[in-house]
């Protein structure tokens, strides 16, 4: 590993800056092909964005986390996760204000995305409570409740998948969806090998830009002397955060409005899920009971924007605040409130 720590700070800003640019093609150029591949399959892209493609950009949230578990700094774990998990959701607010035309929570025409972001607030639900309780019950060092989590990550996949395939309920209201869709550059016409050789090719870019990101930031973090809590709920986590912005910008661009969703709300699924490999790897005890208030209050401030989501998804007609939904603008400012929060117990 590159000592970045020796480096000046204007040099890893610049390096920073350069993986980051690297991560949003590869995120653009992978989100493409997923289209692409969805279309041709007939795969519901609902389902590509909230497993396929929600998986390759949580890529550097896997090697941050494990890492960061292994060096037993449960601070750096549970700061990426629960801050990322706010910081995620805010992503759809800016493609809301940028990208799209009407508010993006008024055309999903499945409540897919709303079952999804429920389901998102149980687990999140389940995971403050025993953050309360401080993992009581344990198995070897590795806490009970984080295999629950897994357990029960795996019932809310099937669930979803199974319910958007069976599901017959229609909306009403539809805003009018762009027509200037289609792949850009000729992708349309790449065969099929191409376009899993370049997704597997844009995989690996995230996962390794990704990786130099996460070591740049922490690098960045001790030069600048901010804690690790505030910075994994705010740099951190908005580095290992990129993928998902690249992506679902692209997918919204596309016109994919459900893949983008899904996109976001499976990234924070997976996130929960990412307990169980790093309880695993904290060898100190069970994870969850090293949560202090700043992960505590990053959970809540999760509950809260996925919460104003599932009303977006499910109120059709909305006003629009600038160009913002107001589901959209209320998360924005949840979110700017929940930074004043974690910086104050940082």
């Amino acid at each position: 590993m590159i000592d970045f720590e020796a480096l000046p700070v204007s040099v890893n800003l610049c390096l920073f800056a350069a993986c980051a640019a690297g991560v949003w093609t590869a995120g653009t150029r992978l989100t493409i092909c997923m289209d692409e591949i969805a279309d041709r399959k007939r795969l519901a892209k609902g389902l590509v964005g909230l497993i396929f493609l929600a998986a390759a950009t949580e890529l550097p949230e896997i090697v941050t986390t494990l890492n960061a578990a292994l060096q037993e700094n449960a601070n750096l774990v549970l700061g990426n996760m629960y801050g990322g998990i706010a910081l995620q959701t805010t992503i759809l607010a800016v493609v809301d204000g940028f990208f799209v035309r009407a508010a993006l929570t008024s055309y999903p025409r499945k409540p897919t995305n709303a079952l999804e972001a429920s389901l998102l607030i149980l687990l999140l639900g389940l995971v403050l409570a025993l953050t309360t309780f401080g993992e009581p019950l344990a198995i070897a060092h590795v806490g009970a409740g984080t295999i629950v989590l897994a357990a029960a990550y795996a019932s809310s996949i099937y669930l979803l998948r199974t319910y958007d395939k069976n599901t017959d309920w229609l909306p009403v209201d539809l805003p009018d969806e762009r027509t200037d869709t289609s792949p850009p550059n000729g992708w349309s016409k790449f065969p099929m090998h191409r376009l899993y050789i370049a997704s597997g090719i844009c995989c690996l870019a995230i996962l390794s830009l990704g990786t130099f990101i996460v070591w740049l930031a922490e690098a960045i973090a001790i030069q600048t002397g901010l804690g690790d809590n505030f910075v994994g709920a705010t740099l951190l986590a908005g580095s290992t955060s990129l993928p998902e912005l690249s992506t679902t910008i692209t997918a919204a661009r596309l016109g994919a409005y459900t893949m983008a969703i899904s996109n976001i709300f499976g990234s924070n699924l997976i996130m929960i899920v990412l307990l169980l490999p790093a309880d695993i790897a904290y060898r100190p005890g069970p994870i969850l009971a090293q949560a202090g208030p700043s992960a505590q209050f990053a959970i809540v401030a999760g509950i809260l924007v996925t919460a104003v989501y599932v009303v977006g998804l499910l109120v059709r007609r909305k006003p629009r605040i600038l160009r913002l939904g107001i589901d959209s603008a209320l998360v924005l400012a949840l979110y700017a409130l929940c930074l004043a929060g974690l910086y104050q117990l940082r």
